[in-house]
């Protein structure tokens, strides 16, 4: 999303203060960010906050400030979306019936921008039939409205009226921000370690975070694809928008997983599986006792073999990861034929800036006619659009295969 231009619109209500948030996750992903204050939002939080937070300057008055006479003009033809957040019933009256009386009503008016609306009220004042057929009329003309959360709210009741949250808006813009290059695919993926119980307090496990695998899945969603995430214990939020389907153990894992398989174009198996077991399960906490202690393992099933030997009646495209510590190339390499993988994305995990628990990745992307193609150091939410970009164009190019082209 670097490059794009984004102007955010913040109307009077209490809720106005949670906008600074959304700015400053708009700015940290490089995006212009442009601030617009009706008179009332000023009364709840200052021009400056946003100025400091955008490192642009605020309009919040039409005639009052130098440089504004056309801005309301070309700020929503120049720009790539308008976020109306706080957006309060007054602000959405005056959307729906064409008023421009401010900065902000009348740049919405000129706009050819998206526009994403936030309404955020006492919930009287949401679920009051004026306001409901306002929200009617947005959508009819193409203005996306986030539904707003229930809670308690500050007036002091309960209901629907909330501002989503900031992590939740940004999530919105990010979708209406992407190009829908993945819409109609379906993509499953699977992230995060699992937990093979020794007894009802320990299992075995690994360091996965599950980062990996829930980036690919939050970027599948914003390029427009249908996503089951089926993802091991992690502390990760699930991607709005994508089917999250969580699970514990190696078993229960390769269950989901062919209960989602139907209709997958492209599976990328971004978890950390264990390999064994144990082969039983205490009924009881296992108490201390001699110095030495035995536990017998046994192999857990491999979901990615098993993934591999379906590809005829069900052709996708089968993504695999190979989390290595030596040998990177000639293991991963082995992975992709032995499992028959289209393309395999490796790493190597004894880096201390790559792999397990970190936000950065340097990945070798392995494909079955043995090219390689090697990626400098990158976030993990960078290499999850390379491994989508890659396993789309494989897509293509056996798509075009099988079309004679």
């Amino acid at each position: 999303m670097k490059g794009k231009e984004v102007i955010v619109g913040v109307t009077g209500g209490i809720a106005a203060y949670k906008t600074a948030e959304l700015v400053r996750l708009l700015v940290r992903e490089d995006i212009l960010v442009r601030v617009a204050m009706t008179f009332s939002a000023t009364q709840f939080v200052t021009p400056l906050t946003f100025e400091a937070l955008s490192g642009n300057r605020v309009v919040h008055d039409m005639f009052g400030q130098e440089g504004t006479v056309m801005d309301h003009i070309r700020w929503g033809q120049d720009s790539d979306l308008i976020i109306i957040a706080p957006a309060t019933a007054n602000f959405i009256g005056k959307m729906a019936h064409g008023i421009g009386d401010d900065f902000l009503s009348t740049c919405v008016i000129a706009a050819t921008a998206r526009i994403l609306v936030c309404p955020s009220m006492n919930t009287r004042m949401f679920t009051n039939p004026a306001v409901q057929q306002n929200l009617e009329l947005l959508r009819k003309r193409g203005v996306t409205v986030l539904e707003p959360g229930r809670g308690e709210l500050a007036c002091g009741t309960e209901g629907p009226g909330r501002l989503p949250e900031p992590e939740e808006i940004f999530e919105q813009a990010s979708i209406l921000l992407s190009g829908q290059d993945l819409s109609g695919l379906k993509i499953l993926v699977t992230a995060g370690p699992t937990m093979e119980p020794i007894d009802p307090v320990r299992y075995i496990t690994n360091r996965s975070s599950g980062k990996m695998g829930f980036a690919i899945a939050r970027a599948a969603v914003r390029r427009g694809a249908e996503v089951i995430l089926v993802s091991g214990p992690t502390s990760l939020q699930a991607p709005q928008g994508a089917t999250f389907c969580p699970v514990k153990t190696a078993e229960d894992m390769e269950r989901s997983v062919f209960e989602n398989l139907t209709g997958c174009d492209i599976i990328i198996k971004a978890a950390a599986v264990s390999d064994y077991r144990p082969r039983e399960c205490a009924d009881q906490k296992i108490k201390k006792g001699p110095e030495l202690l035995s536990l017998e393992l046994v192999r857990n099933p491999d979901i990615l073999t098993r993934l591999g030997e379906t590809k005829k009646e069900s052709p996708c495209i089968l993504v695999g990861f190979a989390a290595e510590t030596e040998d990177l190339l000639a293991n991963a390499e082995k992975k992709l034929r032995s499992k028959n993988l289209d393309m395999i994305v490796a790493n190597d995990v004894s880096r201390k800036d790559a792999g397990f628990e970190t936000d950065t990745n340097m990945v070798k992307f392995i494909y079955r006619d043995g090219h390689v193609e090697d990626s400098p150091l990158m976030t993990k939410d960078d290499v999850a659009g390379l491994v989508l970009d890659r396993a789309r164009a494989l897509r293509e190019a056996g798509l075009d295969r099988r079309s004679g082209n």
